[in-house]
């Protein structure tokens, strides 16, 4: 039987590769983006409460209203914008899920769709599973800064989307109001929609705030912003997220949604809505993480290891090129094998796996494990 693939150049990806050689090895697992402790004992009560409760069946299509009445109330209260939550927002299986639907439901076979790289892995696969063409504008490092007039540049007839994520995986960087207006006037006058990944919202450290799409009212009127719950409260395999968009956008994004998975997990869905009436948990993740992130430098203030700037998410870039030739995939293999610690290399979120010799570590761990694995990368 001729079987034609779709992503013929997919394999499995770095995270799953990484995470089974730590595995493997017995390594810390510094690789993979997830917390090792538990979200709050309160929410997981509150989770087995509504299953008893029998909230076990199809949650509505859009999400249950109660929670995404909490939603809209956080995006007045955070952000000072009125959304409805009836018609604006859609409850999803996580964020993935999210970004993969508004891709669908927008990028038609032959339609381009600019990525702004190193980004997310499953930008570029949604796009080329619906038929679209990825357009790249490569950043690079130390800074990773956007030069918006390069992007400008990219956009033509068959432009579709935008992608952008703010606070930026796997770079840590963070767009800010001034490069939404940019956006704004750069979008101005065409068709291209925007989709803004702000799924490490809270994660923004150094007092700086988060330039969320929603607060520009003319790019609003382009976008569909995407927000994970499992980034917010420590569950990632609880995989619920949610999309905000305007009701035209919402009423397509919903068309794919309903077909793709049809409604969310729907204990963890009225659980959220109960745990968002006290804003004290997602209010204090910047310091939360700030501190991680504090923590974990001085940890690796020992090593050899150049740390870049992080402005946001729960990952830290490190520059190795002053201690190895090898390409990041075999540093961090070796890192594995010798050193016990499981890293990723930042060529794998690159289309053309360019390679600048910088790892990726996240710091969503305890500080045991934190510091026990700067102290094996002492020893590198």
């Amino acid at each position: 039987m001729r079987i034609e693939s779709k992503l013929p150049n997919i394999g499995t990806n770095i995270f799953s590769v990484m995470t089974g050689l730590a595995n493997q090895f017995g390594a810390i697992n510094l690789s993979q983006g997830f917390p090792n402790y538990n979200p709050s004992d309160r929410l997981q009560r509150l989770v087995t409460d509504h299953m008893a409760m029998g909230d076990n069946q199809y949650a509505p299509m859009p999400g249950l209203i109660g929670l995404r009445e909490k939603i809209a109330a956080k995006i007045a209260n955070l952000y000072g914008v009125d959304v409805d939550p009836d018609t604006e927002i859609t409850v999803t299986a996580g964020g993935t899920q999210a970004i993969f639907c508004t891709i669908a439901a927008f990028v038609h076979p032959g339609d381009e769709v600019i990525l702004l790289e190193p980004c997310y892995d499953s930008y570029r696969p949604s796009v080329e599973t619906v038929g679209g063409i990825p357009v790249v504008h490569a950043l690079s490092a130390p800074d990773y800064q956007v030069d918006w007039d390069a992007v400008s540049r990219l956009i033509g007839p068959k432009t579709r989307m935008i992608c952008i994520n703010t606070p930026q995986n796997p770079t840590g960087t963070i767009l800010r109001a001034a490069d939404m207006k940019k956006i704004e006037s750069m979008l101005r006058g065409t068709d291209v929609l925007l989709m803004s990944d702000e799924v490490y919202e809270h994660l923004i450290y150094d007092g700086a705030a988060h330039a969320s799409a929603l607060c520009f009212p003319e790019l609003y009127a382009r976008t569909l912003a995407i927000y994970s719950f499992g980034k917010t409260y420590h569950n990632t395999g609880w995989k619920t997220g949610y999309c905000v968009a305007p009701p035209a956008l919402t009423r397509e994004f919903r068309k794919v949604h309903q077909f793709n998975v049809f409604s969310a997990n729907h204990p963890m869905q009225a659980a959220f809505a109960d745990f968002m009436a006290e804003p004290a948990e997602y209010l204090g993740l910047p310091d939360f993480y700030q501190q991680k992130r504090d923590f974990f430098l001085d940890a690796m203030a020992n090593t050899r290891f150049k740390p870049l700037h992080c402005a946001g998410t729960y990952f830290q870039l490190f520059e190795y090129g002053h201690l190895s030739d090898e390409s990041d995939l075999d540093f961090c293999t070796r890192l594995v094998t010798d050193f016990g610690v499981a890293a990723i290399p930042v060529s794998s979120f690159f289309s053309n796996r360019k390679d600048e010799k910088v790892i990726r570590l996240c710091f969503a761990k305890t500080e045991d494990v934190l510091e026990q694995a700067a102290k094996a990368l002492s020893k590198v």
